[in-house]
C-alpha cells in the first residue's frame, strides 16, 4: 500500500480511460486539477458527489481547474452514468486500480463486520505543477464540492 499523500506531496501520474477517450496526468500539465476517487457509479452517495461537482463545474472552469471523478467502473458504465444523471465531469476508469493505489485510496473497508477491499471515497487537489496542495479523507458528500471549490479559488 502506498504512503498516504499529504499537502506538498508531489501528485502521482496517471493515465485512466473515459468514455470519451483518456485522460492523464500529463494532458492536465501546467494547470490545476481535482482528483476525486468514488466507490460506485450510479449509487445514492456518489451519483450526489458526481451531481454537486456537476453543477458546479462552471465555477471550477473559471478558477481554470479541471474535475476528474476515478473509480474502477468500466468507461461503459460511466457513460450510462453521465448519461442518466447530465454529469458534466471526466470519469476515469481505474479497472486496474493503478491510480487508486498510487494515491493510497484502494483501502480495507468494513460493512457488517464484513472486510473487503474498496475505494475510499477521498478527493486531492492538484496545483498547475503537479504538487497535491489539499486533501479530504473519508468524503462526506453534503457540502464537499463547495468546499473543494472554495480550496481550488486560493490557487
Amino acid at each position: 500500500m502506498a504512503k498516504e499523500l499529504a499537502p506538498g506531496d508531489k501528485a502521482p501520474a496517471f493515465r485512466l480511460k473515459t468514455d470519451e477517450g483518456e485522460i492523464s496526468s500529463a494532458a492536465l500539465k501546467g494547470q490545476p486539477y481535482v482528483l476525486y476517487f468514488y466507490p460506485k457509479d450510479d449509487t445514492s452517495g456518489c451519483t450526489k458527489e458526481a451531481t454537486a461537482f456537476s453543477e458546479a463545474k462552471r465555477k471550477f472552469a473559471a478558477a481554470g481547474v479541471e474535475i476528474v471523478g476515478v473509480s474502477k467502473d468500466s468507461p461503459e458504465s460511466h457513460a450510462k452514468f453521465r448519461k442518466k444523471y447530465t454529469l458534466k465531469v471526466t470519469l476515469g476508469s481505474d479497472s486496474e486500480l493503478k491510480a487508486a493505489n498510487a494515491y493510497g485510496v484502494w483501502v480495507e473497508k468494513s460493512l457488517y463486520g464484513r472486510r473487503y477491499m474498496g475505494m475510499e471515497r477521498a478527493t486531492f487537489l492538484v496545483d498547475a505543477k503537479g504538487v497535491v496542495r489539499q486533501v479530504w479523507h473519508k468524503v462526506k458528500v453534503p457540502g464537499h464540492a463547495e468546499a473543494v471549490l472554495s480550496a481550488a479559488k486560493s490557487l
